[in-house]
Protein backbone atom coordinates (compact mmCIF):
# COMPACT_ATOMS: atom_id res chain seq x y z
CA UNK A 1 0.00 0.00 0.00
CA UNK A 2 1.42 3.36 -1.08
CA UNK A 3 0.06 6.82 0.86
CA UNK A 4 0.94 9.68 -1.71
CA UNK A 5 0.23 12.92 0.15
CA UNK A 6 1.28 16.49 0.39
CA UNK A 7 -0.25 18.99 3.64
CA UNK A 8 0.62 22.72 3.66
CA UNK A 9 3.28 24.12 5.56
CA UNK A 10 0.94 26.00 8.23
CA UNK A 11 0.07 25.08 10.76
CA UNK A 12 2.51 22.57 11.55
CA UNK A 13 0.52 20.62 13.89
CA UNK A 14 -1.75 18.62 11.44
CA UNK A 15 1.39 17.46 9.24
CA UNK A 16 3.50 16.68 12.79
CA UNK A 17 0.38 14.56 13.83
CA UNK A 18 0.22 12.95 10.39
CA UNK A 19 4.25 12.47 10.67
CA UNK A 20 3.91 10.51 14.33
CA UNK A 21 1.35 8.38 13.03
CA UNK A 22 3.23 6.97 10.31
CA UNK A 23 5.93 6.54 12.01
CA UNK A 24 4.12 4.91 14.76
CA UNK A 25 2.64 2.26 11.86
CA UNK A 26 6.21 1.52 10.74
CA UNK A 27 5.86 2.98 6.85
CA UNK A 28 8.54 3.07 4.56
CA UNK A 29 9.65 6.42 3.62
CA UNK A 30 10.21 5.94 -0.80
CA UNK A 31 10.46 10.00 -1.15
CA UNK A 32 9.29 13.17 0.22
CA UNK A 33 5.44 12.95 0.85
CA UNK A 34 5.42 9.02 -0.37
CA UNK A 35 5.45 6.34 2.24
CA UNK A 36 4.79 2.19 1.52
CA UNK A 37 3.35 -0.73 4.06
CA UNK A 38 2.68 -4.35 3.38
CA UNK A 39 -0.93 -4.57 1.80
CA UNK A 40 -3.58 -6.14 3.97
CA UNK A 41 -6.95 -4.95 5.43
CA UNK A 42 -5.41 -3.25 8.42
CA UNK A 43 -2.52 -1.36 6.92
CA UNK A 44 -5.09 -0.46 4.35
CA UNK A 45 -7.59 0.98 6.45
CA UNK A 46 -4.88 2.50 8.35
CA UNK A 47 -3.66 4.49 5.50
CA UNK A 48 -7.57 5.23 4.44
CA UNK A 49 -7.55 6.73 7.76
CA UNK A 50 -4.78 9.34 7.38
CA UNK A 51 -5.65 10.33 4.26
CA UNK A 52 -9.10 11.39 5.60
CA UNK A 53 -6.91 13.48 8.35
CA UNK A 54 -4.62 14.83 5.44
CA UNK A 55 -7.92 16.18 3.54
CA UNK A 56 -9.50 17.88 6.74
CA UNK A 57 -6.19 19.38 7.20
CA UNK A 58 -5.83 21.08 3.74
CA UNK A 59 -3.75 18.37 2.15
CA UNK A 60 -4.48 16.08 -0.57
CA UNK A 61 -3.76 12.45 -0.09
CA UNK A 62 -3.73 9.36 -2.17
CA UNK A 63 -3.85 5.52 -1.06
CA UNK A 64 -2.82 3.37 -4.03
CA UNK A 65 -2.72 -0.67 -4.03
CA UNK A 66 0.79 -0.95 -6.00
CA UNK A 67 3.56 -3.79 -7.00
CA UNK A 68 7.19 -3.23 -7.19
CA UNK A 69 8.36 -4.03 -10.40
CA UNK A 70 11.12 -6.53 -9.45
CA UNK A 71 11.66 -9.26 -6.26
CA UNK A 72 14.35 -7.20 -5.71
CA UNK A 73 12.53 -4.05 -5.12
CA UNK A 74 10.23 -5.55 -3.11
CA UNK A 75 13.54 -7.64 -0.93
CA UNK A 76 15.07 -4.06 -0.57
CA UNK A 77 11.83 -2.60 0.91
CA UNK A 78 11.08 -5.33 3.28
CA UNK A 79 14.87 -5.18 4.45
CA UNK A 80 14.57 -1.42 4.68
CA UNK A 81 11.56 -1.87 7.13
CA UNK A 82 13.34 -4.82 8.95
CA UNK A 83 16.79 -2.88 9.51
CA UNK A 84 14.41 0.05 11.18
CA UNK A 85 12.70 -2.51 13.69
CA UNK A 86 15.89 -3.98 14.45
CA UNK A 87 17.52 -0.86 15.35
CA UNK A 88 14.50 -0.38 17.50
CA UNK A 89 14.67 -4.02 19.37
CA UNK A 90 18.11 -3.67 19.84
CA UNK A 91 17.77 -0.38 21.69
CA UNK A 92 15.43 -2.33 23.92
CA UNK A 93 17.83 -5.33 24.25
CA UNK A 94 20.76 -2.95 25.49
CA UNK A 95 18.32 -1.16 28.31
CA UNK A 96 17.20 -4.87 29.40
CA UNK A 97 20.57 -6.15 29.79
CA UNK A 98 21.77 -2.77 31.36
CA UNK A 99 18.74 -3.36 34.09
CA UNK A 100 19.83 -6.61 35.11
CA UNK A 101 22.10 -5.23 37.66
CA UNK A 102 19.19 -2.84 39.23
CA UNK A 103 17.42 -3.41 42.28
CA UNK A 104 14.43 -5.51 41.67
CA UNK A 105 11.37 -2.73 41.84
CA UNK A 106 13.68 -0.86 39.30
CA UNK A 107 14.51 -3.81 37.28
CA UNK A 108 10.31 -4.82 37.48
CA UNK A 109 9.59 -1.09 36.58
CA UNK A 110 12.27 -0.98 33.33
CA UNK A 111 10.83 -4.61 32.24
CA UNK A 112 6.72 -2.87 32.14
CA UNK A 113 8.40 0.22 30.41
CA UNK A 114 9.81 -2.49 27.83
CA UNK A 115 7.18 -5.05 27.34
CA UNK A 116 5.07 -1.96 26.37
CA UNK A 117 7.77 -0.93 23.94
CA UNK A 118 7.67 -4.51 22.76
CA UNK A 119 4.12 -4.55 22.01
CA UNK A 120 4.45 -0.95 19.96
CA UNK A 121 7.35 -2.40 18.20
CA UNK A 122 5.62 -6.03 17.41
CA UNK A 123 2.74 -3.41 15.76
CA UNK A 124 4.75 -1.99 12.97
CA UNK A 125 6.92 -5.27 12.60
CA UNK A 126 6.24 -6.61 8.97
CA UNK A 127 9.73 -8.08 8.36
CA UNK A 128 10.84 -9.48 11.89
CA UNK A 129 14.37 -9.39 12.40
CA UNK A 130 16.40 -11.95 14.40
CA UNK A 131 16.58 -9.08 17.12
CA UNK A 132 12.88 -9.62 18.07
CA UNK A 133 13.69 -12.95 19.96
CA UNK A 134 16.73 -11.49 21.55
CA UNK A 135 15.04 -8.50 22.90
CA UNK A 136 12.03 -10.57 23.74
CA UNK A 137 14.65 -12.99 25.82
CA UNK A 138 16.23 -10.14 27.26
CA UNK A 139 13.38 -8.33 28.56
CA UNK A 140 11.51 -11.43 29.66
CA UNK A 141 15.15 -12.45 31.81
CA UNK A 142 14.02 -9.19 34.18
CA UNK A 143 11.36 -11.08 35.91
CA UNK A 144 12.37 -12.63 39.09
CA UNK A 145 10.98 -15.52 38.50
CA UNK A 146 12.65 -15.91 35.15
CA UNK A 147 14.14 -19.54 34.61
CA UNK A 148 17.68 -20.15 32.40
CA UNK A 149 19.23 -22.86 31.11
CA UNK A 150 22.79 -21.74 33.82
CA UNK A 151 20.07 -21.77 36.68
CA UNK A 152 18.06 -24.52 35.83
Amino acid sequence: MLLSYRMPREPSTPRITVWRKLKRLGVAQLGDGLVALPADARTREHLDWIADEILEAGGSAMVWLAQPTGAGQERQLAQAMADARATEYTAVLTEAEQAKTAPEPERLRVMRRLRAELRRIHRRDYFPPPQRTSAEHAVSALHPDHVTEETA
